[in-house]
């Protein structure tokens, strides 16, 4: 079995894999005071919980955009599975082609799920990630890198304006009935959650704009993808799994080309 860990800024997933099947996956809270045993203890729980055997993971692989959890995290892997993790960008490239100029990398969560959305869908295609931060890139039909961009995320958004702000409330993260409410809340909802998904619309149309290739489809993946899609036509395919299956293929090549 394999055991894929995607490690953001709220949440690190884990997945795990017989070959190309997935067999289960949870979530735990991406926290940098947890201690190896702590997280440890928790995986082996759930290995326990659903009746697998920590002793056939093979492998691990990680890729993680939250640096001071890594530690306590690789340990764990180690104590509790038998495993040294393998951590995209320092022991995997995850083998994405660029197309755009400079030697800047992409990051490992963003790149790993390009890789995992070009497996499933093929190019041309967007690939849209609503985490904490939301991020859009593009891939075209030879499956190259071609750009992207980062916007803070609708919760950033909301929380910033209740805290920057004297008299405006925390409010649910959920679109309203209309654009134009009756109460602060609605107001707040509509402007944020509303404007927020005005704003992909946008920036989805200049970026197939600028890829210039017929067929692109968009697809989105993180916590608010699910909620884009019930209030937008911008998206083709909402895939929870894009890193999870990312780090799956990368792996697979790297074990192929051995």
């Amino acid at each position: 079995m394999l055991l894929t860990i995607d490690v953001g800024n709220t949440n690190m997933v884990f997945t795990i894999f017989e070959g190309e099947t997935r067999r289960g996956g949870f979530r735990l809270k991406t926290d940098g005071n947890r201690t190896a045993d702590e997280i440890g203890l928790l995986v082996w729980s759930y290995f326990q919980r659903f009746g697998l055997a920590a002793e056939d993971v093979e492998d691990v692989v990680i890729a993680s955009v939250v640096p001071p959890v890594m530690y306590a995290l690789k340990t764990a892997m180690e104590r509790y599975f038998g495993r040294t993790p393998l951590v995209v960008d320092e022991d995997l490239d995850p083998g994405l082609p660029y197309g755009v100029p400079g030697d800047e990398r992409l990051g490992p969560d963003r790149s790993v799920a390009c890789v995992g959305a070009l497996e499933k869908y093929g190019g041309p295609l967007i690939v849209l990630d609503f985490g904490t931060a939301t991020t859009l890139d593009a891939v075209d039909g030879q499956g190259r890198y071609r750009g992207g961009c980062i916007a803070a995320g609708v919760r950033i958004s909301m929380d910033a304006l209740f805290q920057k702000t004297a008299m405006l409330p925390n409010v649910a993260l959920c679109p309203p009935e209309r654009v134009l409410g009756a109460t602060a809340v609605e107001h707040i909802q509509a402007g944020c959650v509303l404007g927020y998904i005005g704003a992909m619309e946008y920036l989805v149309r200049l970026a197939r704009e600028e890829l210039g290739e017929g067929g692109v489809r968009v697809v989105a993946t993180g916590g608010l993808s699910a909620m884009v899609a019930r209030h937008s036509d911008i998206i083709d395919v909402v895939d929870d799994d894009l890193v999870s299956e990312g780090l799956r293929v990368i792996y697979r090549r790297r074990q192929e080309a051995r």
